[in-house]
This record gives structure tokens, sequence and C-alpha cells, in this order.
């Protein structure tokens, strides 16, 4: 626990220091006014690819879970398409993901605790309407 929680530090600290916890730069983002969350997104993309890659030649098993390392693969459905929907408008709205949202909540930004709310009850509903349904 102690290296997941130093991990989510410094992925927090990463994303307030390039400022990207900030709504109104992924907004810019979306609008395409402002392209440097695609590099920051490229290069996460890189190092994780690397990683993914990389990572099973070197270790036979994951250094934090002792998990063999191997794909799980989900299922693409029409649930994946409606909850992606979903998230992409809410991200598209507001200009917060989970991840910018706790990193902004972390350097003072208090409105967006209304954000994080709304994440907070769509899971909720989601588990509710995905327990109904089955």
């Amino acid at each position: 626990m102690p290296v997941i929680l130093l991990g989510g530090l410094v992925f927090g600290f990463g994303l307030a220091a390039s400022h990207m916890a900030r709504p109104e730069v992924v907004l810019d983002f979306l609008q395409l006014t402002d392209l440097g969350l695609l590099f920051v997104m490229f290069g996460a993309a890189v190092v994780s690819g690397l990683a993914f890659v990389v990572m099973p030649r070197l270790r036979e098993r994951a250094p934090l879970t002792g998990d063999t390392y191997g794909r799980r693969l989900k299922s693409f459905d029409r649930n994946v398409l409606i909850g992606g929907a979903i998230f992409g408008l809410g991200w598209g709205i507001s200009g917060v993901c989970p991840g910018s949202g706790y990193a902004s909540l972390g350097i003072g930004n208090w409105p967006i605790l209304l954000a994080i709310a709304g994440m907070f009850i769509g899971a909720y509903l989601q588990g509710v309407w995905r327990e109904r349904t089955n």
C-alpha cells in the first residue's frame, strides 16, 4: 500500500505541476486550442507501453502483487460504449476526470467537489442499474 500511495502522490503532483489538474486546461485541450495535454497523454502512453513490453521480459511476476503477467481481455459490448459515452460527456462538460479531479482538490480547487460528487453518484447509480439488470 505505501508504494501505491506514493505512486498516486507522484501522479497527482505531476498533474498539478503540469497544470493538467485545472479544468480550464482540459477544456482548452478538448476544444483543440491548447494541445499540451496531448503531449502529456502521449508521454504516459509511451512509458506505459514500454513497461508492458519490457517488464514481463525482466521479471516473471509483478513486483507489487506477485501475480504472473498476462493479458486480461474484457468484452467490448454495448455497456462499454454507453459507459464511455457518458464518461466522455461528463469529461467534456466539466473538464474533470477522476485523476485530475482529486489532484485539483489537492491544489485547493474546492468547487471541484461538485464534480467529484457527480462521479460518485454516477458510479453508485451504475452499480444499482447493473444489479437490477443482471
